[in-house]
């Protein structure tokens, strides 16, 4: 076991590869960040888009479009994951029950250091996480209030936990009124005003030590990156940032590391084996190490 919209294909995909790679040489290397996503207390790869609130503490009630799913502890994917040496991975609660914060309590402690864990996170909840071996804490949905930025929820992690253990999620849909990447929240249902752009992402690098940015219309569904976002992530984004959604193969990879300038960070989740899909885990992890090499 272990081992919609199309964005950029076929000729097109392979063109602008050689386009991008000509004008942005890559001066970090690109990262494969991994993923435990965890539901009703369980590991799967789910349509991200098609989750909606539970009643409280009832996962079982939610019926999100599922990719993937495995009796296999959140555990032995942290396990692995560390094994092979892949830092910076994501360990995410998508569901608000006993068993799923219990299965990502028990991911970080088999890598210590070596996840960060977002879901549900508040100021609250986020020291229990960092104790329990998170790396840093991942944080979306509290910090916005009826579709807006609120900073003093946003200085209130800050005081939690610190700047240098917080991600910031900007997970993101266009929108086609303006042509514009917006914040989406609440499981990404919930539109808000904050655009994706150089000067939110200026803004708000003071507030954190990384970004992470789901290409929420493409997440889970193994279409193909969100080539426009990708760009936009690399050309502007000034602290590191991992890009999730849709990637399905080392092509994909590659392109992640071309249109983001080498800049961006990639995740992967239903596309690989380990997830039931195609995507060789052991494959990502060998990309994975030869970026690495490149660059010494």
């Amino acid at each position: 076991m272990f081992g919609g919209r199309e964005f950029g294909v076929g000729s097109t995909r392979a063109a602008t590869v050689v386009a991008v790679n000509a004008l942005a040489p890559h001066a970090r290397a690109v990262r494969f960040r991994p993923c435990i996503d965890i539901h009703d207390g369980k590991v799967k790869q789910i349509v991200g888009s098609t989750l909606k609130d539970a009643r409280p503490g009832d996962a079982g009630s939610e019926t999100p479009a599922t990719n993937f799913e495995t009796e296999t502890p959140s555990s032995a994917f942290a396990e692995m994951y560390k094994r092979d040496g892949i830092y910076g991975g994501h360990a995410i609660l998508l569901s608000k029950d006993e068993a799923t914060l219990r299965a990502a309590k028990e991911a970080v402690r088999a890598f210590p250091g070596g996840l960060q864990v977002g879901g549900g996170v508040n100021p609250t909840n986020a020291s229990e996480l960092l104790d329990a071996g998170a790396s840093h804490v991942i944080v979306t949905s509290y910090v916005f209030r009826d579709g807006a930025l609120n900073e003093d929820a946003l200085s209130e992690m800050i005081r939690a936990v610190g700047a240098d253990k917080l991600v910031l999620d900007l997970s993101c849909r266009l929108d086609d009124a303006d042509g514009r990447y917006k914040v989406v929240t609440d499981r990404w249902q919930k539109w808000t005003d904050l655009a994706v752009d150089g000067s939110t992402m200026e803004r708000l690098a003071k507030c954190c030590d990384e970004f992470l940015v789901h290409g929420v219309d493409v997440e889970g569904m193994k279409l193909g990156i969100d080539l426009k976002l990708v760009e936009l992530l690399g050309e502007f984004c000034p602290i590191p940032v991992t890009y999730a959604g849709g990637a399905r193969s080392l092509d994909d990879l590659e392109l992640v590391k071309a249109a983001g300038r080498g800049m961006v960070d990639i995740t992967v989740g239903s596309a690989l084996d380990c997830f039931g899909g195609a995507l060789k885990y052991d494959d990502v992890v060998a990309w994975h190490n030869q970026q690495k090499l490149e660059v010494k």
